[in-house]
């Protein structure tokens, strides 16, 4: 990781406590599994963590600032630095809205960027491969990520006393 972006990441530690934790994980893990993170077949298991507002709303903005970073950090095009951000955002809070109804909660991420980052997959990236096939390996990736580490995650998650996680 760059030295600028350390710096960064540790200032939003100090300055925003929990929320820039997530944010410094999310991109973290995604850097450093980078050859299996980005790409027309990837499994960003980073997105384990859009699960997350299910137990902190501070989830939210954080899954979007590590995305951010992340997808600058590893040298994305800047369609899929906002529009791939912007789809980890909208499964971040749909995944909030439906925090009760677990399941469900955990396709949002499954969905969102399946369709959004499958489509800057293929408009960006890979224009010779279909484009359903590009949101459908995106979304298979996705389903790895949130419909088995990440409810492994919360699972533990919800293990650990509330007075410790705030």
């Amino acid at each position: 990781m760059k030295k600028s972006a350390a710096a960064a990441l540790i200032l939003m530690v100090l300055l925003f406590g929990g929320a820039a934790i997530i944010a410094a994980l999310y991109t973290a893990l995604t850097v450093l599994l980078a050859p299996l993170s980005y790409g027309e077949v990837q499994i960003r298991f980073s997105e384990a963590f859009t699960l997350l507002p299910i137990l902190m709303p501070e989830a939210v903005p954080a899954l979007l600032v590590g995305c951010l970073l992340a997808n600058i950090l590893g040298g994305c095009t800047i369609f899929d630095i906002v529009f791939g951000s912007l789809a980890t955002l909208l499964a971040a809070l749909c995944t909030r809205r439906l925090r009760e109804k677990f399941w469900l909660a955990a396709l949002m991420p499954v969905l969102f960027n399946g369709v959004i980052v499958g489509a800057v997959v293929h408009f960006c990236y890979s224009p010779a491969i279909a484009l359903p096939l590009c949101m459908l390996s995106v979304a298979a990736g996705e389903a790895v990520a949130c419909l088995v580490v990440g409810p492994l995650l919360i699972g533990v998650l919800r293990r650990v006393p509330a007075s410790v996680l705030n």
